[in-house]
């Protein structure tokens, strides 16, 4: 038995009916989700071997398992990043683990500043695209045969049909959901403003340090993936003052109600 299927049946052993089919990973400051969720069982990350461990303010580090939206859901209260240290290949543990289990749909939200000056703090964007600024790839290395294919197709890395019913769930719920592309930088810093500057003209809308090594290993596997970025500050040079993950925090947690609102109705829509 491979060390996911090891921590896949861990996992299992706290699920009571059937495994849910769709995870959801709670970025920055979004960890109040949980509060909105039925819980059925919490499992530290602690517990998985070989998962790796949060080490940032804002990512609880555990496994909630439960429903949303009358859905069965698994959520991640807490991720980790490259930045932290981790080498790149273990950020695909958690999502191959969740695969072994037999989940197939792959949610991620994320924090992240805003390269459009009309998508100010609080706003919340679908993720239609991305661009790896940072060249963190999991899948460097020998292939995972088990898993997904040498060269995966990136074309639609984002869920065309999950981007609509997100879009529809916005309209239903009267939230403003934007539309456009990520970006992600390696961070542990914030970025310049001559860096925010080239994002712009490579297309960008939204950067973070997130997000992408995830959505890469999950198209990988054959999971549909579907992402959303909280906007926690304009990026550099957009805005007044210096940029902290205070704020990222702080934003994270006004915006939980109005992101929980889109995904339950977003879940409740799986059941079709």
């Amino acid at each position: 038995m491979s060390a996911h299927e090891k921590m896949a049946e861990i996992i299992r052993r706290h699920i009571a009916g059937e495994v849910p089919k769709t995870v959801l990973v709670l970025g920055s400051g979004l960890g109040d989700f949980v509060d909105s969720m039925q819980v059925d069982a919490v499992v530290d990350y602690s517990a998985l071997d070989a998962f790796p461990q949060p080490t940032v303010a804002g990512h609880a580090g555990r496994l909630v398992i439960g429903a949303s939206g009358g859905q069965p859901i698994i959520c991640m209260q807490g991720r980790m990043h490259a930045y932290e240290g981790h080498p790149p290949s273990d950020l695909a543990i958690p999502v191959r683990t969740f695969r072994a289990l037999g989940c197939e749909h792959f949610i991620l939200t994320n924090a992240a500043g805003s390269l459009d000056i009309d998508m100010g703090p609080g706003s919340l964007m679908l993720v239609d695209d991305h661009i790896n600024w940072a060249g963190v790839n999991p899948l460097i290395g020998p292939n995972d045969d088990r898993f997904g294919p040498r060269f995966p197709d990136m074309t639609h890395a984002y869920d065309p049909d999950f981007g609509e019913r997100l879009m529809a769930a916005a309209a239903h719920e009267d939230i403003n959901l934007y539309r456009g592309v990520y970006i992600m930088a390696s961070g542990p810093n914030f970025e310049t403003p001559a860096e925010i500057r080239a994002f712009k003209t490579l297309g960008a809308n939204a950067v973070g340090m997130s997000t992408v090594p995830e959505a890469l290993v999950a198209n990988h596997a054959g999971m549909r993936v579907a992402a959303i970025s909280m906007i926690s500050n304009l990026a550099a040079g957009l805005g007044d003052g210096k940029i902290t993950h205070e704020e990222t925090l702080e934003e994270g947690s006004k915006a939980a109600r109005q992101l929980g609102r889109l995904l339950q109705n977003f879940f409740a829509g799986l059941a079709d």
